[in-house]
């Protein structure tokens, strides 16, 4: 009897945080898994391809919310990104806590992602985000910075707050500030533990750079079935101390982004343009958007950064598709260009790409992908900038 007793007792301490989730907690466990074998071809070297995800798609991770009454909400967010082709454990993506309202919106506190990354434009309108024929990086028609204030697929903000409104009328808006006074935040001060050279620019901000910020707005509607939406942004990365000293800088990073989606029935077009003045994170590129290291300006690594402008210099870049649905297919054709202007110390590089391709979803947490990518360098790049061939053909799975 007193073994009963005692194991009714246990069973009550290990369901005590059930009870708690269902009286008004929630937490969700989520995930994607997906891996493409990828061949890219630069031109004057052999094909390089993997069986994988080096560019970011699979992650795992919680998500909690929990109910406080009178339309309040607390909600966090912790989850992890990893390469299925690899054995390493991953790295840290998001990571927030957030306090919620039915009417005013939300506001996120941690390491977050950019308005103009999930929400203004962005990879919110390129089908192929996180394959090898994504527009960011190696395709090289939106901004992929590595201090996160671009459309990166790896690209996270460290140290930000974040607020996203409710929409009211079909308007609504996002704001991000990242006010974090601290040399680690500042990438240009990250020294490798052998010395020389500077690491690779991970977060914004840092002694006498910090407070940047970026904002998006976006409107949409639908009229006779015609679906409109339209969306635009502004990024400011600040020039810190260390970065006018070691790198020249004297002016702080200013991007324009516009652009607008049309759909109707089983048609659907996007574009998007984005000005860049005195480049700064412009100038980088994750590694994941490079599918490989663009700073080592090796030949060795599959992709190459035709996404980054010259440091200090200005430029632009424009993205357009349409995607064609026909059952559970989607068949898409998308490319543009981006233009780096030549400064005092690099010359200028023009890119352009199309990538033709389909996604077939075999349920809606299960689908197939593949496709074709041409990427087109102009004149006066240096060596490691070439014309590229990529394939592409994966399976994903959402969770």
């Amino acid at each position: 009897m007193k073994k009963k007793m005692m194991a009714l007792s246990m069973a009550g301490v290990f369901a005590a945080p059930v009870v708690a989730i269902a009286q008004g907690t929630n937490l969700t466990l989520f995930g994607s898994l997906q891996a493409e074998y990828a061949t890219v071809n630069r031109d004057g070297q052999s094909s390089q391809a993997l069986i994988g995800d080096d560019t970011g798609r699979s992650k795992m991770g919680v998500h909690v919310t929990e109910n406080l009454g009178s339309g309040f909400k607390v909600k966090a967010r912790a989850e992890y990104g990893f390469n299925t082709g690899a054995g390493n454990l991953g790295g840290a993506r998001e990571r927030w806590v957030a306090l919620a309202g039915d009417q005013w919106g939300e506001v996120k506190f941690g390491r977050v992602q950019s308005p103009f990354k999930d929400f203004a434009g962005g990879m919110t309108i390129d089908p192929f985000a996180y394959t090898t024929l994504q527009a960011a990086g190696s395709g090289g028609t939106m901004t992929a910075s590595a201090n996160g204030l671009g459309a990166g697929a790896m690209g996270f903000v460290n140290s930000a707050i974040r607020y996203d409104s409710p929409k009211v009328d079909g308007f609504s808006f996002a704001g991000l500030l990242m006010p974090g006074d601290s040399n680690r935040l500042d990438p240009a001060n990250f020294i490798a533990p052998s010395g020389g050279f500077p690491g690779s620019q991970t977060n914004s901000g840092g002694e006498d750079g910090e407070w940047d910020f970026q904002v998006a707005g976006k409107y949409d509607t639908s009229v006779q079935g015609h679906y409109f939406g339209v969306f635009g942004g502004y990024s400011r990365d600040n020039v810190s101390t260390r970065q006018r000293i070691s790198q020249g800088l004297t002016n702080n990073e200013h991007v324009w982004r516009g652009g607008a989606s049309w759909s109707w029935q089983n048609f659907k077009l996007n574009g998007q343009y984005e000005n860049i003045n005195n480049a700064v994170g412009a100038a980088t590129c994750t590694n994941q958007a490079a599918l490989g290291d663009p700073a080592t300006g090796s030949l060795d690594s599959r992709g190459q950064c035709n996404s980054a402008m010259n440091m200090g210099g200005d430029g632009n870049l424009w993205f357009a598709g349409g995607q064609y649905d026909w059952g559970n297919t989607s068949f898409i054709a998308q490319g543009g260009m981006s233009h780096a202007h030549a400064t005092a110390l690099s010359g200028k590089r023009e890119t352009s790409q199309f990538t033709v391709g389909m996604i077939h979803n075999l349920s809606s947490r299960s689908s197939l992908f593949g496709g074709y990518q041409r990427v087109m360098v102009g004149s006066g790049a240096s060596d490691f900038f070439r014309d590229m061939n990529i394939w592409s053909a994966g399976m994903r799975h959402n969770f």
